[in-house]
């Protein structure tokens, strides 16, 4: 295949699953601008790649594993420790219909560490099943269970509502 094509054929992917990547980039990371740079990353690698990738079945899954490898790789590297996000709320591109159960979700996503947020944001947003997500992180089945079981015991109780006290204080 010549030069001149592939560059076309990657141009193409690139513009049809690319709004895609940046939603599964800002579920892992948070942030929309951090979201756009780990896309940028993925898409760079999956260029230099791409004359191999031709063999590839999946090349969305293919994709999706690049950006989740270069996002958890990313967490582990000192420069990333270095950078604190504290007290910074989520960037919102479009208003959902519950904004702030929305918002409550995006915190306690944001909040787990980030295999366990990758495992959920690969079983319950993209959707795969628990030897796919495997597969993708490079680990077993086994760890994917334990992993989206934590994750969804955190995220269940930091989503239970409070009661509220039905206590008044007298002046």
């Amino acid at each position: 295949m010549a030069k001149q094509a592939r560059d076309a054929e990657f141009t193409a992917y690139v513009a049809s699953r690319g709004g895609w990547l940046r939603k599964v980039a800002y579920l892992l990371c948070g942030d929309w601008h951090r979201a756009d740079d780990l896309v940028q990353e993925s898409i760079t690698k999956l260029y230099v790649h791409w004359p191999r990738i031709g063999v590839v079945e999946n090349l969305d899954g293919y994709a999706r594993r690049v950006l989740v490898n270069t996002f958890l790789a990313e967490q582990r590297s000192p420069w990333w420790r270095r950078i604190s996000r504290t007290g910074a709320e989520p960037d919102v591109v479009s208003v959902p219909p519950d904004l702030d159960t929305a918002l409550d979700l995006r915190r306690a996503l944001a909040a787990l560490p980030p295999r366990q947020r990758a495992t959920v944001v690969l079983r319950y947003y993209c959707d795969l099943t628990v030897d796919q997500a495997a597969e993708v992180l490079g680990c077993s089945p086994g760890n994917v269970k334990s992993q989206s079981s934590r994750a969804l015991d955190t995220l269940r109780s930091r989503l239970v509502p409070r009661p509220v006290s039905t206590e008044r204080t007298t002046s």
